[in-house]
C-alpha cells in the first residue's frame, strides 16, 4: 500500500496551484496550523474557518482543512482557546487536523475562484478583469461573453439557480429586460473594480458585497452617459449582487479535484463542505415588494 503524503507534500501542491506570491499584499495565506510531517489522508475544503466547519472536520476525521478565508487576517498575540479563533486552532490540532488558507492567491489562479464562477454562469472567450503583470491568464475577476444573449432578469435568475441558496438571494440594479451579452464576474467583494468593469465594456457585473454609495454612483454615471431620461434604469454595466459566501463556494470543487489528482489514486480523499456559512440567516421582504 502506498504511504499517504505528508502535510508538507500537500502544502507543496497547494502552493503550486495557488502561489502565495500572487496573493494581495494585505492578505494572510498559507499554513496556519499543523505538523508538516503528519500524514494526510482526508482533506475538507470550505469557504470559512468557523466552528461548524471544525465540527464537520472532526466528525469526518479530516487530517487537513483548507479554507478560502483566513482565520487570522491580522496579527495576534495569542491563540489561547479562551478566544473563538484560538478555540478553532485548538480543536483542530487536538483532532490531528491542520488548517491551510488559499485566499486572494486562489481568487486569481487558473481554475481558481474567478474561473469557477465564470464557468458556472457560462462565460466564453474570457480573460482576467485585472491581469497580473507577468501572467495574462492569472488575475482578479474574469470578463467574457455569454454563449447566447439573454435579459438581465434571465441572467440573474440563472445565477440564483446555480449558486448556493442564501438568505440574501440575488439583488439586481438595472432594466430587467435589457440585453446582456458581455459579463464580468468577481467572487467576493467587488465594488473596488468598477473602473475595470467599465473599461471592459461589460453589460453586467456579477459580484458580492456591493455597498450603497459605490453602486449608486456607478448606476447614476451609467444612466448619465447613456443620455437616458430615467437614471438608474438604463446604461451599463448593470449589477448582479450575490452573497459573498455563494460567489466563492463554487471554487471548492475545483480545488478538491485538483488536489486529489496530484496524488496517487486513493491516497488522498477530498470533500467539499456543503455547510452554508454565510452569516445572514433570514430576509424579510418589504410589504408589497
Amino acid at each position: 500500500m502506498t504511504a499517504p503524503p505528508t502535510l508538507a507534500d500537500v502544502v507543496s501542491v497547494l502552493e503550486g496551484l495557488y502561489p502565495p506570491s500572487t496573493a494581495e499584499g494585505w492578505d494572510a495565506v498559507g499554513l496556519v496550523a499543523g505538523d508538516p510531517y503528519r500524514p494526510v489522508r482526508r482533506v475538507l475544503l470550505a469557504v470559512d474557518p468557523v466552528a461548524a466547519v471544525v465540527d464537520e472536520a472532526v466528525d469526518w476525521e479530516a487530517d487537513l482543512v483548507v479554507t478560502h478565508h483566513p482565520l487570522f487576517l491580522r496579527g495576534v498575540h495569542s491563540v489561547a482557546a479562551t478566544t473563538f479563533k484560538g478555540a478553532v486552532v485548538h480543536r483542530l490540532l487536538a483532532a490531528g487536523a491542520g488548517l491551510y488558507v488559499a485566499h486572494t492567491n486562489a481568487d486569481s489562479a487558473p481554475r481558481g475562484v474567478a474561473d469557477a464562477l465564470a464557468d458556472l454562469v457560462g462565460l466564453a472567450d474570457r480573460r482576467p478583469l485585472v491581469a497580473h503583470v507577468d501572467d495574462a491568464e492569472r488575475g482578479l475577476g474574469r470578463v467574457g461573453r455569454l454563449e447566447h444573449p439573454t435579459t438581465l432578469r434571465e441572467f440573474a435568475e440563472h445565477v440564483a439557480a446555480v449558486l448556493p441558496a442564501t438568505a440574501q438571494g440575488v439583488r439586481v440594479a438595472g432594466d430587467p429586460d435589457a440585453e446582456v451579452t458581455r459579463v464580468a464576474v468577481l467572487g467576493g467583494s467587488g465594488d473596488s473594480l468598477f473602473d475595470a468593469v467599465r473599461a471592459a465594456g461589460a453589460d453586467a457585473y456579477l459580484t458580492a458585497d456591493l455597498r450603497h454609495h459605490p453602486a449608486s454612483e456607478l448606476r447614476e454615471r451609467a444612466a448619465f452617459e447613456a443620455a437616458d431620461p430615467a437614471p438608474g434604469e438604463a446604461g451599463t454595466p448593470f449589477l448582479v449582487d450575490v452573497a459573498h459566501f455563494a460567489s466563492e463556494w463554487p471554487w471548492l470543487a475545483y480545488a478538491a479535484a485538483d488536489l486529489a489528482a496530484a496524488f496517487e489514486e486513493g491516497t488522498v480523499t477530498t470533500r467539499v463542505s456543503t455547510l452554508v456559512t454565510d452569516p445572514w440567516s433570514d430576509r424579510i421582504a418589504s410589504p408589497g415588494h
